[in-house]
This record gives structure tokens, C-alpha cells and sequence, in this order.
């Protein structure tokens, strides 16, 4: 029987997610088959034998291993350093179309709960509402393509939500093909 996961405060569900996998594959850092394997890739120079586990991920082993980032630090603009490398070094990353990217809110990340739907995101009217404003500043215009588009959401393009580990508040990006 394999032990608990480690905890990532800013990707509490890396299961759910698709991030984490059960497994018997060995990792690549410490040797061991542990019963879970990070599923997705890390930005490295170096060449890396095979998967990393989750706990040279929380841990950062890996990270120093390899000097390896498992997420981009674009996007954490006016997060602390140590913030900066609990997410870049020590945090899994997430499958998304494009380059996935990590948000902020109250000058901390947020953490990535999942990649969602126009029915999920209407759970959290914040963040639908921060979608329609951060669409119209990048061009969309007409309210009825606007709309269309976020009903869309989950058919081809998808939202990646996140929430404030401060303040609790919902917020996300979209995603498409």
C-alpha cells in the first residue's frame, strides 16, 4: 500500500486533474515505485529518464535534479520568490491546448482547481464575469459572439479555473484547440 500524496497548495487535486496517475512505474529522480507518477512533462535542459513521483515534486528533488520547473513563471507577476518557487519547482503542472499559465490574485498564485465548462464556470459568477471583461480587452467586441463563445466553453475550448488561497475568489483563463 502506497502512503498519502503529498499536498500541493496550489493544485490540491493533481488526481483529478490528470496530473498524478496511479502506477507501478519507477521514478526517475529517487528510484522507487511508489504507486503514483506525474503524468505530464518539465522544462529541463537535461535529458530525463522517465517520470518523476510526486514526492521529488513536493519535496524538489526533482526540480534540483534535473534543474527542472514543472510550471512556466509566466503569469506570476508580483508573487514573493518563495511563491514563485513552490509553483515553478514544486508544484505539478496541467495539461491545457496551449502554453498553460498560472493565476494570481491577492499577490499570491491561486490554485488550479481544474479545467471546466460554460455549466462549471457558472458555479462561480466571478469568474465568468472576469472572463467577459478580460475577452473584451482582447478584442471581443460583440456581446452576442462574446456570449456564444463562453456558452461554448467545455465543446472545443474550455476554462482553466483557479481560486485565491487567500480570499476564496474564483477566476480563470480559456483554453482552445
Amino acid at each position: 500500500m502506497s502512503r498519502p500524496l503529498p499536498s500541493f497548495r496550489y493544485h490540491p487535486d493533481p488526481v483529478a486533474t490528470g496530473a498524478i496517475a496511479a502506477s507501478g512505474e519507477v521514478c526517475a529522480c529517487c528510484g522507487q515505485a511508489r504507486g503514483w507518477i506525474y503524468t505530464l512533462g518539465l522544462l529541463s535542459e537535461q535529458e530525463v529518464p522517465g517520470r518523476i513521483c510526486p514526492w521529488c515534486i513536493a519535496d524538489g528533488t526533482a526540480a534540483e535534479r534535473f534543474d527542472a520547473e514543472f510550471v512556466d513563471a509566466y503569469g506570476l507577476d508580483g508573487v514573493s520568490f518563495e511563491v514563485l518557487q513552490e509553483v515553478t519547482r514544486r508544484t505539478p503542472s496541467f495539461s491545457a491546448w496551449q502554453d498553460p499559465h498560472w493565476l494570481v490574485h491577492c499577490h499570491d498564485a491561486a490554485a488550479f482547481i481544474g479545467e471546466v465548462g460554460y455549466t462549471e464556470l457558472t458555479q462561480h459568477p466571478e469568474a465568468l464575469d472576469q472572463l467577459r471583461t478580460d475577452l473584451r480587452m482582447g478584442g471581443w467586441h460583440n456581446a452576442q459572439h462574446l456570449e456564444e463563445f463562453l456558452r461554448s466553453l467545455g465543446h472545443g475550448a474550455s476554462a482553466m479555473l483557479f481560486q485565491c488561497t487567500i480570499c476564496g475568489h474564483h477566476l480563470a483563463y480559456t483554453d482552445a484547440t
